[in-house]
């Protein structure tokens, strides 16, 4: 439902290993430990192929196979993975990696194939851009020469800012400073892949459902995976770094949301190793008799979840109108701002939680910005203080909205019903007629899902009325919704007016990350969040979105003063939230009740890139008794310490990379 990447929604905060999962001590030893790691998944990758897909559904079936550059830690500290060390030049544009000798790719069954060379992380790079990665854009205007080498201005592909110097020393070479470049490296695009393996496997190469179509040079080999039943991980016997992995097998079993209180019941016969429990189930007052001491909440994660707008909708197989009148209607509603901040104002989001958060954890998943207001900080200010601060030019709606997480500062009826007044004018003057019809498709067996979305249908139409706006919820199958939203070819298959299968997570440690994704050059983002994909779009032109690119592109060149940065950034972000183009909903990971085997803050952590609990396994321990509230709350605080100082410890560090 991550990172980084578009996500089902579907699947919202299921995937947190504790979000932070990281120091603590084991109740067990060694030698009585559980070796065998149990979770679930919940979507089928299209592809293996991690260096074209952006999505979470191909993430966790091969981020523990595969590794890169770094890594991160469980402090969330780049380390170095296959990069041994590096260093950067003065003017911030070279960036010179030293490839750690005997790090070997291995087939699917264990046996050994080549050694990994600097020369796979070009070849990497080169198979993405030749096969049109999801996740180009975060290469494309970063690597020297790279956009002319896509765009076929060039077509030699030595001529791009990536080389192997040698065997064992790679070398990128940027068109700008990026002080953040690094975190980007542990993101797939930027992984290894090895040519004579990749040619020797043809059109084979990264087939979704064959293990044996990928070499791994990671932790973990993946052994299994059936459609819509599991995903099977064994250790990597000769991996470099074997000491740092304490599970010998995982197994990831699918869940389609339609029995949440499966996820307990295997977590109690032993087969899960945490359990995501949801206070709205049936059986949630047994559950609770029986964990009463060990139920805890983990932290909001930096996932985004909410529903997305389609300012231009072509296809209705799933709809609820019956006339050309009323979807013209709706288009023209959408495409009307003030109509979309009345939506906005009138989502109540801690209701929206409360479905599977139930109404004690429901605030703590509230989100009101896209992008989290604690990802960055300019001084002593938070990003979310710094787009408050620009709130206040676009307009009263704005004034006294508290944008901080755990709480929904944005749900205001007074507010909601103000603005579609003002709306509904202007609409009836075009020839609209109300109630305006608004399709959201859900999966008809995520109960999870649907209730939310009926917890939006209600609050729209208790604070709007009913003779104003209808939300019609389309309960379909989960694979006609993910061909619709999630795995929709082009614009004219994303068939909805508002998606609630939509949501992010950041792939390296600066705001754009977020914000570059809605930029209208950003296809694969923008038919998935607001139904076009092309830059040209006369829907995205009414909407003001080039005015978005333009703040975005501008806060892009700040790249000496990070504060300034991130000021402009928070410009981006503040336009965003005014057009109320995308609704902010809650957290998509963490922020959630859980009951666990896994000892606490043992596994790797990290705001970004492809190497965090979610789908990384590296580190984790489990224990044989089930982790307590107490222990993990006492873990946590230790953990908090250890990583503000083992956070300023490498700060200090960096400088000694500069050459």
């Amino acid at each position: 439902m991550k990172k980084s990447r578009v996500f089902v929604a579907a699947g919202i905060a299921l995937l947190a290993t504790g979000v932070l999962a990281a120091c603590g001590s084991s109740k067990s030893s060694d030698s009585t430990a559980p070796k065998n790691y149990g979770y679930i998944y919940s979507a089928d990758p299209e592809t293996l192929d991690y260096l074209i897909s952006g999505k979470q559904s191909t993430k966790v079936a091969t981020s523990n196979g595969i590794d890169g550059l770094f890594t991160n830690d469980k402090y969330g500290n780049l380390v170095p993975a296959v990069a041994e060390d590096w260093s950067v030049s003065k003017d911030g544009l070279t960036y010179t990696y030293k490839i750690r000798k005997g790090v070997k790719w291995f087939t699917s069954d264990g046996e050994e194939y080549a050694e990994v060379k600097a020369k796979d992380f070009v070849n990497g790079l080169k198979h993405a851009t030749d096969n049109k990665s999801e996740a180009l854009y975060l290469a494309e205007d970063s690597v020297k020469g790279l956009a002319d080498y896509k765009a076929g201005n060039n077509k030699d592909f030595s001529s791009v800012g990536v080389k192997a110097v040698d065997d064992y020393t790679l070398e990128y070479t940027l068109n700008k400073p990026e002080p953040y470049w690094n975190s980007k490296l542990a993101y797939s695009i930027f992984w290894p892949l090895n040519e004579d393996f990749e040619k020797s496997k043809g059109a084979d190469f990264a087939k979704a459902t064959d293990p044996t179509s990928l070499l791994y040079n990671g932790p973990f080999l993946l052994k299994g995976l059936t459609a819509k039943s599991s995903i099977e991980f064994a250790k990597n016997e000769n991996y470099w770094d074997k000491d740092n992995v304490h599970i010998d097998k995982v197994t990831l079993a699918f869940y389609d949301g339609s029995d949440q209180e499966s996820i307990e019941r295997n977590f109690t016969s032993g087969a899960y190793s945490y359990a995501r429990l949801f206070p709205t189930s049936s059986n949630y007052s047994k559950v609770e008799e029986t964990y009463k001491d060990n139920i805890y909440y983990t932290p909001s994660g930096p996932g985004i979840a909410g529903l997305g707008v389609n300012i231009d909708r072509q296809g209705y197989k799933y709809t609820s109108k019956t006339t050309d009148e009323e979807k013209t209607s709706t288009k023209k509603a959408l495409l009307n701002k003030d109509f979309r901040q009345a939506l906005n104002f009138a989502f109540d989001r801690t209701s929206y939680s409360a479905q599977i958060n139930g109404k004690e954890g429901a605030p703590i998943a509230v989100r009101n910005l896209f992008v989290k207001p604690g990802f960055v900080s300019a001084g002593e200010k938070t990003f979310g203080d710094l787009v408050t601060e620009k709130m206040a030019a676009y307009g009263d709606e704005w004034k006294n909205v508290n944008f901080a997480d755990g709480q929904d500062g944005l749900f205001n009826a007074d507010k909601a019903k103000a603005e579609f007044a003002k709306a509904k004018t202007a609409l009836e003057a075009e020839g609209v007629k109300f109630p305006i019809h608004l399709d959201i498709p859900v999966d008809q067996t995520n109960k999870g899902l649907i209730a939310r979305i009926q917890s939006f249908k209600q609050s729209v139409e208790t604070v709007l009325g009913e003779g104003n706006v209808v939300i019609d919820i389309q309960q379909i199958s989960k694979d006609e919704l993910h061909n619709i939203t999630y795995y929709a070819a082009n614009a004219a298959a994303e068939d909805w007016d508002l998606s609630g299968a939509v949501g992010w997570s950041p792939d390296y440690e600066d705001p754009s990350t977020y914000l570059d994704i809605l930029k209208t050059t950003n296809s694969e983002q923008t038919k998935t969040y607001m139904g076009y994909d092309d830059p040209a779009n006369a829907a995205a032109a009414q909407v003001g979105l080039k005015e978005y690119d333009k703040l975005v592109d501008e806060a892009a060149k700040e790249t000496n003063d990070l504060n300034v940065r991130y000021e402009k950034y928070a410009a981006a972000q503040a336009w965003l939230t005014d057009s109320s183009l995308f609704l902010p909903a809650m957290s998509s990971s963490g922020a959630a009740p859980f009951i666990s085997r896994v000892v606490p803050f043992t596994a790797s952590y990290s705001q970004s890139g492809d190497k965090g609990s979610d789908v990384y396994f590296k580190y984790i321990q489990l224990q044989d008794k089930v982790v307590t509230k107490a222990d993990y709350e006492q873990a946590r605080e230790k953990w908090l310490k250890e990583k503000k100082e083992s956070n300023e410890k490498v700060q200090k560090e960096l400088a000694n990379h500069v050459k």
